[in-house]
């Protein structure tokens, strides 16, 4: 399958001495669609090997592959900043993580300093991989949180990998000096990223701990509503229940609060966007991602609720978060990368991006201007 993006992005960082990191993305040119079941042909992996983490306790103990710049078994006394790296619906992080890999180059950061970690969910189709025995998802459901498929790994959510793995990389006896982490995705990335911001419940302790965790969240499909209501009247201005005539399951997750997912089980959406709106996210999107009929443009019905386009479903929902909050204060960022698509390189480039990820100043770099939303 054609890898355009990826190739964005190597040709980015060769040009560009900017910043980090990557999108924890589903690869833009190469997903079928935001929502595919397709047998998707896995091909044996490429370039940097892949190491085994051991995750978990006890009875629920397992491997899991991730791509990482440092041996994760040895010392990381070192490092002061980690970077995830997620690969999309391909489950390619070898290319994800060889992408990062560049752009950590091309920044300047001291990449002894910088764990980068490209996490690699197997996939239903990747027989051959060499995953034997670890957790095997549906070829999309750990984009959405869901459970692993084979036993005796069925109730473990791909979310709760992200635990895991935040839980390995701020442990104090391992990596007693990181201070900042950064999870950032685009396309069906920020979809993963965007759910995973919601619904995790690890957040607060590691910030509590001076640890500075951090979401970007880049031109996704579609975001998790709060609520019933769904954008409506002129331009989406306004908020009503969506019609179930249309869309009798626009309320489900992934775009809504009904039939979550067993991972976040016990909390009401009220609940949900209280704590969601002290989280440290940053949105992006690029203001010519405006096409109704993009290719990897997810067209169920619950995602056209939310509007026509991403361009019009980040509007939206940047709306809805200020409906939600009244007079309440959000810690959310949202910024519009001006003339650019649905192009992960140009989008965490941007001037905005490349801050959002590693704190580079817009000053310093050459990328893509950006300008607050247009609501």
């Amino acid at each position: 399958m054609k890898r355009d993006g990826l190739t964005g992005w190597r040709r980015l960082a060769l040009g560009v001495a900017m910043t980090t990191m990557l999108g924890l993305a589903a690869c833009a040119g190469s997903q079928t669609s935001d929502t595919a079941t397709s047998s998707t042909v896995a091909e044996r992996p490429q370039g940097p090997a892949w190491q085994r983490v051991h995750l978990g306790s006890d009875a629920t103990a397992y491997d899991f592959p991730v791509y990482a710049n440092h041996p994760l078994d040895g010392d990381l006394t070192h490092i002061r900043e980690v970077v995830f790296v997620q690969h999309g619906l391909q489950r390619n992080g070898n290319d994800y993580y060889a992408a990062g890999a560049d752009l950590l180059k091309a920044s300047g950061r001291n990449p002894d300093e910088v764990l980068l970690i490209a996490p690699n969910f197997p996939g239903t189709p990747d027989e051959g991989k060499g995953f034997d025995g670890m957790p095997v998802w549906s070829v999309d459901g750990w984009i959405g949180g869901f459970n692993a498929t084979n036993p005796p790994y069925t109730g473990l959510s791909s979310l709760k990998v992200l635990d895991d793995l935040l839980a390995y990389v701020t442990d104090p006896a391992r990596v007693p000096n990181v201070k900042h982490v950064t999870v950032a995705g685009h396309s069906g990335g920020g979809q993963i990223v965007q759910r995973y911001a919601v619904l995790n419940n690890v957040d607060e302790a590691i910030r509590k701990r001076g640890i500075d965790l951090n979401y970007v969240v880049a031109n996704p499909s579609s975001y998790l509503y709060f609520t019933p209501e769904r954008p409506s009247g002129p331009q989406g201005k306004g908020f009503a229940r969506y019609s179930t005539q249309v869309c009798p399951d626009y309320d489900h997750y992934k775009y809504g609060m009904v039939d979550m997912v067993p991972y976040a089980a016990g909390k009401s959406g009220k609940q949900l966007f209280s704590r969601y709106a002290q989280r440290h996210v940053t949105y992006l999107v690029g203001t010519d991602d405006n096409d109704p009929n993009h290719r990897v443009l997810d067209k169920l019905c619950g995602a056209e609720a939310e509007g026509p386009t991403r361009l019009d479903r980040a509007r939206n929902y940047w709306r809805y978060e200020r409906h939600l909050a009244g007079r309440k204060r959000v810690n959310h960022h949202a910024h519009e990368v001006v003339g650019v698509g649905h192009d992960q390189a140009k989008m965490f480039g941007s001037r905005c991006g490349a801050q959002a990820v590693f704190g580079m100043p817009a000053s310093s770099n050459t990328g893509a201007a950006c300008q607050a939303p247009r609501l």
